[in-house]
């Protein structure tokens, strides 16, 4: 009998409905896939070569620390100092295969049976099956502004003992960023009320329009405080496939969460590592390159977007790569769908576009649309939806 807590676990609703997409690519059917999160860009050529050259000088054959090679561990801490003006050390930096393994050994390392999480909806769809696994208690907040961000007054109407704070900016599925003063606010309540705030940065390059990204290393500092980084190469490098995270955190943390990557993974695969350290040492200019390019595809995309009849975007993003437009209620009615679920799958079947629906972030009555493609295949994404939709307008 397969266990009563992986039953409990629901299917990352991303992956989901990618693999349907993907299947219906397999028997030829021309489907838009802007279902998962990552880049259409490649990998950089300065990374793949250092992959290669790390291959064959025969430095991936063998164990690494648990927690990273020294030299990965070192770019983390001269990027941190260089982007952030912040100071941190080796015993502050755990490297992980994927930014998404830091957050569930974070999830191991924090929860005990019954402690509570605090995030607001939407929110990204694994954080929630990750506390599950722990044993905690997710408690989402459900904003009341466009920017669908946490904020002080939702914090100080909480009547519960909570255990953790998760912030995401620039957040998935909505692009919104949270200014300094917004994580300043957050930062002093958590700290007065001795709340864990985990800050999960992985889209914190990915910023447009003149917006303002703020990390937690610019307002506090980190070794003895309940702070903590989460970040990776996954998004503004284009290595989604290399699976190299990273956590920031008081040493005590990272010491702890040592001890159980120690019997879960041994060490991220060595050859990503290498590939890492190009990533974050060498030259930055393709990540400026993508990040004009998203902007370009958002400003687009987002005007066209919310000319589809019975979509709309109050806010437009101000980061990551995704928009996530509400669904018109008559919309649902007259298609004779019960919720955004069962409306992506017929989007899918009929208009052979692929966005998972609001629910999997915490937030029925939603779609979320990754804008991480040619700028063509945008285009033709919105004539399907815009001919699915006045079906039902």
């Amino acid at each position: 009998m397969i266990s009563k807590r992986a039953r409990a676990v629901n299917p990352a609703a991303t992956l989901a409905m990618s693999r349907l997409a993907k299947e219906m690519q397999a028997e030829g059917v021309d489907v838009i896939n802007l279902g998962v999160g990552e880049s259409d860009f490649q990998t950089p050529q300065n990374v793949t070569d250092a992959a290669i050259a790390a291959i064959e000088s025969h430095q991936t054959s063998f164990y690494t620390p648990t927690s990273g090679v020294k030299e990965l561990k070192q770019a983390i801490i001269n990027q941190v100092a260089q982007r952030y003006q912040a100071e941190i050390s080796l015993s502050n930096v755990t490297v992980t295969t994927g930014a998404k393994l830091s957050l569930y050994v974070l999830m191991q390392v924090l929860l005990d049976p019954g402690d509570i999480v605090v995030a607001s909806s939407p929110l990204w769809v694994s954080y929630v099956e990750q506390i599950k696994l722990a044993g905690g208690v997710m408690q989402t907040i459900q904003p009341n502004n466009d920017e669908l961000k946490l904020t002080i007054s939702d914090l100080k109407q909480l009547s519960t003992k909570i255990k953790v704070i998760i912030v995401n900016s620039p957040t998935n599925p909505t692009g919104q960023v949270y200014t300094r003063d917004e994580l300043v606010a957050i930062l002093n309540w958590a700290n007065k009320h001795d709340v864990y705030i985990i800050l999960d940065e992985i889209y914190g390059q990915l910023v447009y329009n003149g917006a303002e990204f703020t990390s937690g290393l610019q307002i506090q500092s980190l070794e003895n405080s309940r702070m903590i980084i989460v970040d990776g190469v996954s998004k503004a490098y284009a290595m989604t496939g290399w699976r190299i995270g990273w956590t920031l955190a008081t040493s005590e943390i990272i010491a702890t969460m040592n001890k159980l990557l120690d019997h879960m993974t041994s060490n991220p695969t060595a050859v990503a590592q290498y590939a890492a350290i190009a990533a974050l040492n060498g030259d930055q200019s393709t990540v400026e390159l993508m990040r004009v390019a998203f902007e370009k595809r958002l400003n687009t995309t987002f005007d066209l977007l919310n000319t589809v009849p019975g979509l709309q975007v109050a806010k437009k993003p101000q980061g990551a790569f995704y928009l996530f437009p509400k669904v018109s209620s008559q919309v649902l009615t007259k298609a004779g769908v019960a919720d955004t679920t069962a409306l992506s799958m017929k989007i899918l079947q009929e208009a052979h576009v692929a966005m998972p629906s609001g629910e999997g972030f915490g937030m029925p009555g939603y779609l979320r649309m990754g804008y991480a493609k040619d700028q063509s295949v945008l285009n033709e994404a919105i004539r399907r939806l815009t001919a699915f939709f006045k079906q039902y307008n």
